[in-house]
């Protein structure tokens, strides 16, 4: 309940100062702390100031709010009222006297600040501040203040000029400590930036050396390689020459030892194609040749290939399932048969009876699930992690049994990733293993092309598309995660065929082109994009790994990026094609303002703020923006007379407006509210529920206002009636 305390006229400038006396003791009496007194003190005494200088004539009523202990303060007078408003509250209005900020300064100042004022009838402002602690008056302090207020003299003014120099003393001795602690965390901030930037240059160093080194390595392994292969085969041939007692018989002994030296060549021999093929891969060079081909015709190609393995042990068997009713495969055949034979020969030399199964199953997300399990003598749980490493094996008497190169199990990996699939194990000791790979029915563009059959069904429609062109799938996978949660949906495709099949379904906000795909000449289908006067206005970003930026130039890139891709990049190019929507949230609540400011970090809506009722209609009338969002439950005017008036007013009776608030039950009565398009809880559970809802709710929006404007396009468009 709001109790009148005091009021004070102002006739003379004495009453300037007695108003600031009347401030700071009224302050004391309700319990506000120092700081807030003197705040309170210098926000009264300059209205009065303005009230004496302009009007010459006004009053001050002081009151108390005995639920929340809040002071609330009434400033009026008779006199000429403020013409620009605006301009003063916005802090540039200079006036002629002085500096003309008391006006915007008493607004910073309060808790809440209200102004009415009309040219030649005056002005009312109403003001007020709690203490903070929230606690209620009782009738008996209420009594006590004004009996206070009424026995307690006031100092003379130059007693009280004394006190107002202390005060400022005191704010600026804290104002430079302030300043002292913050150039201090200056230089610290300082030093660190400094530190980290040493860090990157020290990181950035290390990775270009690491880089050279591998490209070393991969280059050294490629040429030694084949270096070891010509002696070799030589050594291979001969001995299998003597073997074959082609120039006559061998002892037992000669042949023992040309056996030897025969099995240590085609050890040697493995591990050089091995290395080989691991050189290739990781050099980026080796090449995929995709055909089409039966799994079938595969199984049966490699039961042929392996039965010989099993001559030195008859008591394991080789079994193939059923492979037929399965689609075709679009891949490399010897890339997929090199990687089973791997698992095959792994299985055999571990398995000492039972069977080796191979076996394939159709995934229903187009993939192909082929594994083979053995019954042999399996992996401990703690050794699963390491088997698909580089010259790993596992130490045990079969390992001593079978010698091989570390690299098979490693190379199926590396070629299975390269086929667009990935590998897995399952094992138990003394049991058996299951090793598995897992392949696209389709490998490289058809994979995109597969995917853009369907791809219009995937389409959000209240998001927009982004085409991104890259042949690596994790830079898609981060493409598609710094999207998430935003206003853009990205389009990914892997080849320049996919590319082009995508822009004949969809015009994309942009393009971001890797320029190097494959072996697909990337830079002549930008030149392509930007001589086509179908795609020449759609924004092409070059996102690669070539330090290039003067070609991409040259050749039509609107912008250009060296990997890794940033987030605050692409979304600043993403934002900057879109007109962004304006948001006006009118809520009272410096903390809601707050959240909901959050909620639009990763998105292209701009907001404007209004504090209260009055505020936000103004301020719809002034911006006109896109929405209003606006909170129920406000002091003085509340969400829904504030509805009313925008809905009454014909210039702002078109913006739709979404109720902001916890009031959930207000969604039940929605078609009640002329105007109100939505509501948006202040409860949800997380950020992102709360961003995804507003995306959401922003896309319905702007769905229902586009089906208006295409209805009242075709009304106007049709005939009329002789």
């Amino acid at each position: 309940m709001k109790i009148p305390l005091l009021t004070v006229q102002i006739h003379y400038e004495r009453d300037v100062v007695l108003s600031r006396q009347r401030a700071r003791q009224l302050a004391g009496l309700l319990g506000f702390e120092h700081q807030d007194r003197v705040r309170i003190a210098t926000t009264i005494s300059e209205l009065a100031r303005n009230v004496f200088q302009y009007a010459k004539r006004g009053k001050i009523e002081f009151a108390c709010d005995t639920g929340t202990g809040a002071m609330e303060v009434v400033i009026s007078d008779q006199g000429p009222g403020i013409a620009n408003l605006k301009e003063i509250l916005r802090g540039e209005y200079v006036s002629e006297t002085g500096m003309g900020v008391g006006l915007a300064g008493a607004k910073r100042l309060m808790d809440e600040f209200h102004i009415e004022t009309a040219v030649g009838k005056g002005t009312t402002i109403t003001i007020s501040k709690s203490p903070g602690r929230g606690v209620p008056l009782t009738p008996k302090r209420v009594e006590e203040i004004v009996s206070e207020l009424a026995t307690n003299k006031t100092e003379d003014p130059f007693q009280e000029i004394q006190r107002q120099n202390q005060e400022l003393l005191a704010t600026m001795e804290e104002l430079q400590k302030q300043q002292s602690e913050l150039n201090q965390l200056n230089r610290e901030l300082e030093d660190t930036n400094r530190g980290v930037m040493a860090l990157y240059a020290e990181l950035d160093e290390k990775a270009d050396y690491l880089r050279r080194a591998s490209e070393i390595k991969s280059r050294f392994l490629s040429n030694m390689t084949h270096e070891f292969r010509t002696p070799l085969n030589s050594i291979l041939g001969l001995s299998r020459m003597l073997l074959d007692r082609t120039d006559g018989e061998l002892t037992f002994d000669q042949e023992k030892q040309v056996f030897f030296i025969r099995r240590a060549a085609s050890d040697l021999s493995e591990l050089v194609n091995d290395l080989l093929d691991l050189s290739k891969v990781e050099a980026g060079k080796i090449v995929i040749r995709p055909s089409e081909f039966e799994i079938k015709d595969m199984f049966g190609a490699l039961r042929g290939m392996l039965r010989p393995l099993l001559a030195h042990n008859s008591s394991i068997s080789l079994v193939f399932d059923e492979a037929e009713g399965f689609p075709p495969l679009f891949t490399d055949e010897s890339k997929v048969s090199q990687i089973l034979r791997n698992f095959i020969s792994n299985a055999i030399k571990f398995t000492e009876k039972g069977e080796v199964r191979i076996s394939a199953a159709l995934r229903p997300d187009n993939t192909i699930h082929l594994s083979v399990r053995d019954t042999g003598i399996g992996i401990a749980n703690g050794d699963l992690l390491t088997i698909f490493e580089e010259f790993t094996q596992i130490e045990g008497p079969h390992q001593k049994k079978f010698k091989g190169t570390g690299l098979g199990l490693s190379l199926s990996k590396k070629l299975a990733e390269v086929l667009g699939g990935s590998v897995s194990v399952e094992s138990e000791l003394g049991v058996g293993s299951t090793f598995s790979v897992t392949l696209p029915l389709q490998y490289g563009g058809e994979v995109d092309a597969a995917y853009l059959s369907g791809f219009q069904r995937q389409l959000d429609p209240h998001r927009t598309p982004v085409l991104v062109v890259d042949d690596n799938p994790e830079t898609l996978f981060i493409y598609e995660s710094y999207l998430k949660n935003t206003p853009f949906q990205a389009i990914p495709v892997r080849s320049i065929r996919a590319a082009r099949e995508a822009l004949e379904a969809v015009r994309p906000i942009a393009i971001f082109l890797d320029v190097l795909l494959g072996h697909e000449s990337s830079w002549a289908f930008l030149a392509e994009l930007k001589r086509d006067k179908r795609t020449r206005e759609i924004p092409v970003c070059v996102v690669t790994v070539v330090e290039n930026e003067a070609k991409a130039r040259q050749e039509g890139a609107d912008a250009f990026h060296l990997k890794p891709i940033d987030r605050e990049w692409l979304l600043s190019q993403l934002h900057s094609r879109v007109r962004p929507q304006r948001l006006l949230l009118i809520d009272d609540d410096e903390v809601s303002r707050y959240l909901f400011r959050s909620l639009l970090s990763a998105t292209p809506f701009q907001m404007i703020e209004a504090v209260g009722g009055r505020e936000g209609i103004e301020t719809a009338l002034e911006e006109r923006p896109d929405v209003i969002f606006l909170d129920l439950d406000m002091p003085g005017m509340n969400g829904f007379e504030t509805r009313r008036k925008l809905q009454e007013d014909s210039r702002t009776r078109h913006i739709p407006i979404v109720f902001y608030t916890a009031n959930l039950q207000a969604d039940d009565k929605l078609e009640e509210f002329e105007g109100v398009v939505g509501i948006l809880s202040k409860d949800l559970s997380s950020r992102e529920v709360a961003q995804a809802k507003l995306m959401t709710l922003m896309g319905e929006i702007k769905a229902r206002i586009e089906a208006k404007v295409g209805a009242a396009s075709s009304s106007s468009a049709e005939p009329s009636l002789p």
